[in-house]
């Protein structure tokens, strides 16, 4: 590193000793460049004595790098190709849907909604290189915020500002019971308050669903059991069906949950109906708001195509 005190080498003066390096022939280089030769020269020489370093050897009939030529030209070409990946990343960015993309998503979300997804950010914005990320809702609101994620797949609303939160669909709650609990012999929907007295499992803390969970239980003073928990969706599912208690599952997640051979029961419930929102969040400062709001619309057409158990939010 160089004292900010200390003069530093020019792009110009690089590229112009670059031209040098490669031609070895001050004339050759110079109209390479479409500069006059002696500018040419001018610009070496001053890289020279920014560096306090010969890094040409000249003499009437031709040019030869210095051992320290040898290594500033390393080093220039490689600032050079740096320089222009920078001028051609920022030149993507000016152009909607382009460009990297950084998108957050929670795990109860992630395995029910990026089949669907996935394909139509491939086919409707195939300039978009999206990577995804998925993590507990806590991580995904930390890493938008911090801008390492650009937009964020979650439950609706939270408590962080600075973000647009864009509803994408809505769901209902199913009671997930055993095969052989008394529940499971029901066909019609279940009031809430039957909630009541039931041993109830949960994800582990975290997960946006177990707060949702735990506050349908507060509203009908239902208690969670407190000696198991998941880690996942699908542990919880094989939790109630082996008999270790009943769970909230999200609608979306019963054609995947509960397709295997082994499965619980599922019931309904009475109005009002317990559930959540899901939506799309971005940072309201970014310079993209306006593309995110046209996914955010991309995401709901491709949803709704599906006609997954979901209701789309206008």
């Amino acid at each position: 590193m160089f004292p900010i005190s200390d003069p530093v080498p020019t792009l110009a003066q690089l590229r112009a000793f670059l031209a040098v390096a490669d031609h070895l022939h001050f004339r050759e280089a110079a109209a390479s460049l479409r500069m006059s030769q002696p500018a040419l020269s001018g610009a070496v020489s001053a890289l020279e004595e920014t560096l306090q370093a010969r890094l040409l050897e000249r003499t009437t009939r031709k040019v030869l790098l210095t051992p320290a030529g040898e290594r500033v030209a390393e080093h220039a070409a490689r600032v050079m190709a740096a320089v222009e990946d920078l001028v051609e990343e920022v030149a993507q960015t000016r152009e909607p849907f382009r460009g990297p993309a950084h998108l957050g998503v929670i795990p109860t979300v992630a395995p029910y909604v990026l089949p669907v997804l996935l394909p139509m950010f491939a086919r409707e914005f195939p300039r978009l290189k999206l990577t995804v990320h998925e993590a507990k809702t806590e991580t995904i609101l930390e890493e938008v915020r911090e801008g390492r994620l650009d937009m964020v797949l979650l439950a609706l609303p939270t408590d962080a500002t600075g973000l647009v939160e864009e509803p994408l669909y809505e769901e209902d709650f199913l009671l997930a019971v055993p095969a052989d609990h008394p529940l499971a012999a029901g066909s019609g929907p279940v009031d809430r308050e039957t909630l009541k007295g039931l041993d109830i499992v949960l994800l582990n803390q975290g997960h946006c669903l177990r707060e949702q969970a735990i506050d349908v239980c507060r509203e009908v003073g239902a208690r969670a059991t407190a000696t198991t928990y998941a880690t996942s969706l699908p542990t919880l599912v094989q939790l109630v069906t082996g008999g270790l208690g009943v769970t909230l599952l999200p609608e979306s997640a019963v054609p995947v949950e509960t397709g295997r051979r082994s499965r619980p029961a599922l019931r309904r419930f009475r109005d009002p109906v317990p559930g959540r929102t899901i939506g799309l969040a971005y940072r309201a400062s970014s310079a993209r708001t306006a593309e995110y709001a046209q996914i955010a619309t991309a995401i709901r057409t491709a949803l709704r195509a599906r006609r997954l158990p979901i209701r789309i939010v206008p």
